[in-house]
């Protein structure tokens, strides 16, 4: 039995493709593992080799210590006894089968020992009453919980992830995003998760691995990752920081009450129960700076603190990181006020948050510590 130390995923690919190289190095433990990136930067092809679907040139993989393949050594382990739960963009159930039958179709070719119960399973997807159902009968919403639940009673080593929310429209998006986060908090089967939307990244990753042209540039904590100005893959209206904040009331006005680093945040009504660990992300858009404390002013969330970097753009633009207690923020704003502003490291500043700013799908549960 592998020891905790070989708990995760290790992975190390050189494959060309075409024009396209692919060179890919990465260790993620037990968690949610997102491989993030613009269209075309070699994502799939990544999740392919893990899965067997694509078999590389040169490289290595390795599940929780088991190897599925490593070129230098000559082995190659067919898809079939990788052990993998596969949950695509589309559902893939099988038209004919109810959602009971669907459930169970994978567990006839899964290892009994360590196998989850089909009860459990329902019952944290919250499909029980659509067991009966064929396919044609269900929303997009639940066909994908249909397809994660039938992942998970194949009793895999790994769950594999290929941008399964990009079909969905944002209501059944919103839907399914907290059984990803449940299934990150309940498992300690690794998953490989692509996606390219930075929202579901702050959201649900335990480890942010970004990949840029088939290279990793980096690799990381989601809220180190997501708050580095240098990391942009979603573009620069992608750009954001991921604050890790305790929820502590909710008031009467429909607004609830967070705690971050000792500052206070005011969000639209959070659904989670006081005492609660959520992440809160902010968008660099969102956030509007001024050298002295703001009064008279409509916004609730004032947050104090000192400028680490002033990253200009391209264009009229210009990036500020600022530290607060609360943790890293970031700011879109033109160069011409960063100037008139006097911005600069070690500059003292507030960060302004309009409290609706932040959006429903901006807040999720925080992923649980990662054992060493």
């Amino acid at each position: 039995m592998s020891g905790a130390q070989d708990r995760g995923l290790d992975v190390a690919l050189d494959h060309r493709l075409g024009d396209f190289h692919l060179q890919a190095e990465f260790s993620a433990t037990e968690g949610l593992t997102v491989l993030f990136g613009r269209s075309g930067s070699g994502k799939t092809t990544l999740v392919n080799a893990v899965a067997g679907l694509l078999r590389p040139q040169s490289g290595r993989i390795a599940v929780d210590g088991t190897v599925l393949v490593d070129t230098a050594r000559g082995i190659w382990r067919p898809p079939h006894r990788r052990r993998v739960g596969y949950v695509f963009q589309d559902a893939r159930l099988f038209p004919h089968l109810t959602v009971r039958q669907n459930l169970l179709y994978g567990r006839r070719f899964a290892p009994c020992e360590g196998a989850p119960r089909l009860d459990d399973v329902v019952g944290m997807l919250g499909i029980g009453a659509l067991l009966s159902r064929r396919p044609a009968a269900l929303s997009g919403g639940e066909k994908q919980r249909v397809a994660i639940g039938r992942a998970l009673l194949a009793n895999p080593a790994l769950i594999l992830a290929d941008e399964p929310l990009a079909a969905l429209d944002e209501p059944r998006k919103a839907e399914i995003l907290p059984y990803f986060e449940r299934l990150r908090e309940v498992t300690r089967t690794p998953i490989l998760y692509v996606s390219h939307a930075p929202g579901e990244v702050a959201r649900l990753a335990s480890t942010v691995v970004v990949l840029e042209a088939g290279r990793v540039i980096r690799c990381g904590p989601a809220a180190e990752v997501l708050s580095d100005p240098a990391v942009t893959p979603a573009g620069i209206r992608g750009v954001g920081a991921v604050l890790q904040a305790r929820i502590r009331t909710h008031h009467e006005d429909g607004l609830t009450e967070l705690e971050a680093g000792g500052q206070r945040l005011f969000l639209p009504r959070v659904a989670q129960a006081p005492g609660t660990l959520v992440r809160v992300r902010v968008a660099a858009q969102d956030v509007i700076l001024s050298r002295e404390a703001p009064r008279g002013l409509s916004a609730l969330n004032i947050l104090p603190g000192r400028i680490d970097a002033v990253r200009a753009g391209e264009g009229p633009g210009a990036l500020v990181t600022l530290d607060t207690a609360a943790g890293r923020i970031l700011a879109r704003v033109t160069r011409r006020s960063a100037e008139a502003l006097g911005l600069a490291p070690g500059t003292p500043c507030h960060a302004v948050i309009k409290t609706v700013s932040i959006a429903r799908e901006d807040v999720g549960a925080a992923a649980p510590r990662q054992s060493s």
